[in-house]
């Protein structure tokens, strides 16, 4: 995987497109010198994850249509789930 070579000032004014749009390693250098890499720890969702996190969404809706769940009983799998990330997460 190749990457990006940037300066340092550079790198920092626009950190923010790095951390949320990088999608490959980027050198950041001083002087034309290598100080430092910045590797990605995800890459930018693309319109085929998009698309594919909404089919999902429909097919789980879906199958909780089919079992009949009432609006009370999702709202306490919904608060079950957010409380297993919460502790998950520690």
């Amino acid at each position: 995987m190749a990457s990006a070579s940037v300066g340092i000032r550079e790198f920092r004014a626009r950190l923010a497109d790095y951390l949320l749009k990088s999608d490959q390693p980027v050198a950041v250098t001083r002087h034309g010198a290598t100080i430092g890499y910045f590797i990605p720890a995800r890459a930018a969702r693309t319109e085929l994850d998009r698309v594919a996190l909404k089919e999902a969404a429909a097919q789980m809706e879906g199958l909780l249509a089919k079992e009949g769940l009432t609006d009370a009983e999702l709202d306490e799998v919904t608060r079950d789930f957010r409380a297993w990330r919460k502790s998950s997460r520690k």
